[in-house]
């Protein structure tokens, strides 16, 4: 049986899959936050733009390494869901003319 941790780990890793995106942006606004808090608590004296300048520092190298896992996790990650070679629908190529005909001259179609 199932613990609520694990059903609740699936359940996210499973919104994830389906809202990558959102996800990303989610992450990004949430450093965003993060970083003006951590800044505005640390550094009283910077000015407004500055601290929105460091947090938007912080939130894009933040998402270029969520980017980065996010690729890495789709090209390594999730073979499962691949399509194997002979998976693939090769009908679209029998739908092609031949490129000889009986007597093994060339197709017209195919000549330049």
């Amino acid at each position: 049986m199932e613990s609520t941790v694990e059903r609740i780990s699936s359940s996210v890793q499973s919104w994830v899959k389906d809202h990558e995106l959102a996800a990303i942006g989610g992450v990004w606004a949430a450093a965003v936050g993060a970083s003006v808090a951590y800044s505005r608590r640390k550094a009283p004296q910077r000015g407004t733009g500055l601290r929105l300048i460091h947090a938007r520092m912080h939130a894009q190298a933040l998402t270029l390494a969520v980017l980065g896992g996010a690729a890495l996790f789709h090209c390594y990650g999730d073979s499962g869901r691949r399509k194997r070679a002979d998976d693939i629908d090769l009908d679209f190529y029998s739908q092609l003319p031949p490129a000889t005909d009986a007597d093994g001259n060339e197709n017209q179609r195919w000549s330049w």
